[in-house]
C-alpha cells in the first residue's frame, strides 16, 4: 500500500492521536489542584461489594441467618486485579476458618479500626483533608484516622490498627506506602493479612468527582506473590456532605463482652 491511501491512514491515526491526546489534556486540565497538585479534598466513598469480599462471588447467605434476606451477601464482580488472591496453599485454611466463624471473629463486627485497605472501601464515606505539607484521612467507621506524611518520611514506632503512612507524589497520582500495620482481615468472606504486611495505595483523580484507587498488598507470609485491587471511588456531592458519628462501640459489647454478665442481672436479648 503506497501513494494516497498511505496517507490517509497516516492522516487519520494522527487525528485520533490528536483527538486522545486533547481529551486526557481536556480531562486534567478539569481537575481541582492545590500547590499544583490534585485537590484530594472532599468526602469520598465506593459503590462497590468489595468489603463483603474482595472477590468475583455469588448472592449467598449472610453469617446470621435469622436476617434473611437483610443479612445476605450482595454478589459482587470483584476488585482484584486477575480475578483471584494468590494464597499460598498454607494459608487458604486460615481463610477457610475465618469465613466459618465471621459472625463473631471479624474485627469489624468487633469495632476494631479496619485498618488499610479496607478502610477505604467499607460502606462507609471518609474525608480527605489535604495541605502542602502533608495529607489526614478521616473514616466514618470507627472514627479512624490517618497522617499520610509528605515530607518527613520515618517508619512505624509500633505496629497499629492504621499504620504508618509515608506519600509521595508520582505525577498527579498520590502515593502511599504503608507499614506498620496489626493483623487483619480484609473483607467479610475471611480475606486476611498479617503484621507483616506493607501495602502501597495510588490516588489517581480521574477528573472532579473521581479518583482512581488502588492498593498492592504485599505479604510473603500469606501470599505467594504481592497482588492489586482497583476501583473508583465517588465524591459525595449531595448538600452538606459530612461524616457523621458512628460509635459502633455500644452495638458490639453485647457480642463481645454478654458472658461476662453477671448471674441474675439478665440477658439483654430477651429482657429476662
Amino acid at each position: 500500500m503506497h501513494g494516497k491511501p498511505m496517507r490517509l491512514i497516516n492522516t487519520l491515526c494522527t487525528v485520533a492521536l490528536l483527538a486522545t491526546v486533547g481529551s486526557a489534556l481536556a480531562q486534567n486540565a478539569g481537575i481541582p489542584r492545590t500547590a499544583g497538585k490534585p485537590n484530594l479534598n472532599g468526602i469520598w466513598q465506593v459503590l462497590n461489594e468489595a468489603n463483603w469480599n474482595l472477590e468475583p462471588h455469588i448472592a449467598t447467605q449472610g453469617a446470621v441467618e435469622a436476617l434473611g434476606a437483610i443479612g445476605a451477601l450482595a454478589p459482587g464482580i470483584g476488585v482484584v486485579a486477575g480475578g483471584s488472591i494468590p494464597y499460598l496453599a498454607s494459608a487458604k485454611e486460615q481463610r477457610q476458618k475465618n469465613f466459618v466463624n465471621r459472625r463473631t471473629e471479624d474485627p469489624e463486627a468487633k469495632c476494631f479500626m479496619p485498618g488499610v485497605p479496607r478502610a477505604t472501601y467499607q460502606p462507609h464515606p471518609f474525608q480527605i483533608l489535604q495541605t502542602a505539607s502533608d495529607i489526614m484521612i478521616v473514616y466514618q467507621f470507627a472514627g479512624a484516622v490517618r497522617t499520610v506524611a509528605m515530607k518527613n518520611h520515618s517508619e512505624a514506632p509500633v505496629d497499629s490498627w492504621m499504620g504508618w503512612s509515608n506519600g509521595h507524589w508520582e505525577g498527579d497520582s498520590l502515593v502511599v506506602e504503608v507499614t506498620g500495620l496489626n493483623a487483619n482481615w480484609l473483607d467479610r468472606s475471611g480475606n486476611y493479612a498479617t503484621e507483616a504486611r506493607k501495602v502501597t495505595e495510588r490516588y489517581t483523580m480521574k477528573d472532579p468527582d473521581h479518583i482512581l484507587y488502588e492498593a498492592t498488598v504485599e505479604d510473603p507470609s500469606v501470599f505467594s506473590a504481592p497482588w492489586t485491587i482497583r476501583m473508583p471511588l465517588y465524591r459525595r456531592v449531595e448538600p452538606n456532605a459530612r461524616l457523621l458519628d458512628f460509635r459502633c462501640v455500644e452495638f458490639a459489647e453485647e457480642m463481645m463482652y454478654g458472658t461476662l454478665r453477671k448471674p441474675g442481672t439478665g440477658d439483654a436479648k430477651t429482657g429476662d
